[in-house]
């Protein structure tokens, strides 16, 4: 029996995606403690929530309902997406709902209206992007946005949470953040043209074709860039920061469809860089949050 749970609490950890567990946490973190300055109850209950539960209720939901699909595709079983045993699918959903329940119920009290409507969004789109009958993944573009919500509104959620005033420059780097997460999606999206299209899948990948896709994502992080070079110092800095993933992806610009498969390369390279870039990131903040 300790085994079996053992075994079962292993999968819905590898299903979590632990990899991408700072990608949801770090963004709210930081809107909330460089609005706040403060360590306090609010900021430790929802960086917990978006490190872990919320990224089970995302990835989890999302692997349950993609099964079918996700079997026939030789990348997933592992840290880019975990291939869930049918037998396990009931507890992921009763685990992906029932780890969220207690936080976001001590962050609807913490909170007010504004926060409220924010976290309900997150939440929404968390679900919309997998559950039947709504299936935003496999609606072309769309899904790009619902997926760059995902990791933009747990940041959106910290300054509404810690009561900002939501100036023109933050509004700017949010945009510029969700630029950036809709780049991000539309190139991992590329590598999975040729399952997606033969499991009936649509996605922005599949309408547009794998080279145009990339050009796509391009054109994303292009103008994440020009919109950081708008903000005041050191947010120019920040613009720098999307080279590396221009250099990944860049090289599959004129990848076939037939051939999509091998923009996996550029997606691993894009992982690592993220937690690179995450570092310089954090040093910038670090420097704009100790300026007299």
């Amino acid at each position: 029996m300790t085994t079996t749970r053992t075994g079962t609490l292993g999968r819905l950890v590898l299903a979590s995606r632990p990899l991408s567990w700072i990608n949801t946490a770090y963004p709210f973190a930081a809107a909330y403690v460089l609005t706040t300055r403060e360590v306090d109850l609010a900021l430790v209950v929802g960086t917990l929530f978006f490190l872990i539960p919320y990224n089970l209720a995302m990835y989890g939901i999302n692997d349950v309902f993609d099964y079918a699909s996700d079997a026939a595709n030789p990348r997933k079983g592992g840290a880019e997406g975990a291939l869930l045993d049918p037998g396990v699918h009931r507890t992921t959903l009763v685990a992906a709902v029932l780890s969220c329940v207690p936080f976001v119920a001590v962050l609807v009290w913490l909170g007010g209206p504004l926060s409220w409507a924010v976290l309900a969004v997150s939440l929404f789109a968390v679900a919309a992007y997998s559950v039947p009958g709504l299936r935003f993944k496999e609606r072309p573009f769309l899904d790009s946005v619902t997926s760059s919500t995902h990791f933009v509104s747990p940041a959106v959620y910290g300054f509404a949470l810690a009561g900002a005033a939501f100036t023109t420059t933050q509004v700017t780097v949010l945009a510029a953040f969700f630029a950036w997460g809709v780049a991000a999606h539309a190139f991992g999206a590329v590598q999975d043209v040729v399952p997606d299209r033969a499991g009936g899948i649509g996605s922005i990948a599949t309408v547009l074709g794998a080279a145009r896709t990339v050009r796509f994502a391009l054109a994303m992080w292009a103008l994440a860039a020009v919109l950081m070079l708008t903000t005041p110092w050191p947010g120019p800095l920040v613009a720098l920061l999307v080279t590396p993933y221009v250099l990944a992806a860049a090289p599959f610009a004129r990848v076939t469809d037939a051939d999509s498969h091998r923009a996996n390369a550029g997606w691993r390279k894009f992982l690592a860089i993220n937690y690179v870039v995450g570092f310089l990131v954090t040093m910038v903040l670090i420097w704009v949050a100790t300026r007299p």
